[in-house]
């Protein structure tokens, strides 16, 4: 039996029984305008998102800056193809200092604002900034000296789950249990960018739920919102996903980001979702209960006189259903009429002759 608990982050709690915790990731795409990173943030807050998240990294925290090979992309169907990746990063970071404009814009918003740190100096920043909970990147979920220094925090931890084996996610899980982290939810995550739905393997979700014990979202690189619906169904509790403000702006993720009609539409569809799976029930509620009088019964629709054979000529299935019920049908057929019988008259048993 699951022993999966409710997590409380700020004012939202993320659980199955509650609307699914989204997240609006800003990462690259301020396009290195603190205006236009600002402008995300009420355009995603307008869009009903809950949390707004940036990554914190420099060129120098997540790489090095090399000139071999081993340094480029060298992926001729990547968005990113020949870049170099100090040069890459250095055009996607969010500098350090539009941090707190940003975090605290969003908060006036009503939003959570948090981040990916990629190295433990990030971390520690992040902390400085006092934020909620902390978000691990695909491709940095098998770093263990990450893991611990976010776990000893002891904030609640998202962790995208890209890249990684089955062993590699059974491994980082212990390191940040062991290390102070109680409040853990793991992201099914295809880390192609975009990903499509072919990849996406969504049926993941509720195995890793039962596998790791723990609440399952979506980090989602797919084109549109179908995706993030059917991880709904499928039980997930958070998704995230890349926004931007207008695909044609250009940037680093703007390929794969949804634009804020597009988010809003997430937001609300995922919400019903959540709604719509409800429990296991065949019990009619309170106003279909109210509409069974228009179900199907048993009616005579010609004039009868007494002694005439009921025939289905004059004996019909139809709506409302204050009639015999249908079952009785073939049984009727044949026996004949009590009294005369006008016709719309819905047919009871003291109209029939039973010898």
């Amino acid at each position: 039996m699951s022993s999966i608990q409710p997590i409380q982050v700020a004012q939202f709690t993320i659980s199955p029984n509650h609307r699914p915790f989204v997240i609006a990731e800003m990462s690259g795409n301020h396009n290195q305008s603190l205006d236009r990173a600002l402008e995300i943030v009420d355009a995603v807050a307008n869009a009903g998102a809950h949390a707004l998240k940036l990554q914190t990294y420099t060129p120098d925290t997540i790489t090095f800056n090399g000139a071999s090979e081993e340094f480029y992309i060298r992926d001729a169907k990547s968005l990113w193809a020949d870049k170099n990746l100090y040069k890459l990063y250095a055009e996607a970071y969010t500098p350090w200092e539009w941090h707190k404009p940003i975090f605290d814009h969003a908060k006036k918003r009503g939003m959570v604002a948090f981040s990916s740190p990629f190295d433990t100096t990030a971390v520690d920043f992040l902390e400085s900034l006092d934020v909620p909970l902390y978000k691990i990147a695909s491709f940095e979920n098998t770093d263990h000296i990450l893991l611990k220094k976010v776990a000893q925090t002891g904030k609640p931890v998202i962790m995208s789950t890209g890249v990684a084996s089955v062993a590699d996610l059974d491994e980082s899980v212990k390191v940040l249990r062991a290390n102070g982290c109680k409040d853990l939810i793991l992201l099914k995550c295809t880390s192609t960018y975009p990903a499509t739905p072919e990849t996406t393997n969504l049926f993941t979700i509720p195995h890793m739920r039962q596998l790791f014990d723990v609440p399952v979202g979506l980090s989602d690189h797919t084109m549109g919102i179908g995706a993030a619906v059917a991880a709904v169904a499928l039980g997930a509790v958070v998704l995230e996903k890349h926004v931007t403000l207008r695909r044609t702006d250009g940037g680093v993720d703007s390929a794969f980001s949804l634009e804020p009609d597009e988010l809003k539409s997430l937001v609300v569809e995922t919400e019903r979702a959540q709604l719509a799976m409800g429990q296991v029930s065949y019990t009619l509620t309170p106003k279909e209960a109210k509409s069974l009088q228009f179900k199907r019964s048993l009616y005579v629709v010609q004039p009868m006189k007494a002694g005439d054979p009921f025939t289905p000529d004059n004996v019909r299935s139809i709506r409302p259903a204050n009639g015999l019920h249908t079952r009785y049908y073939d049984d009727i057929i044949g026996k004949t009429a009590t009294q005369n019988i006008p016709a719309g008259t819905a047919l009871d048993w003291n109209l029939i002759a039973t010898a």
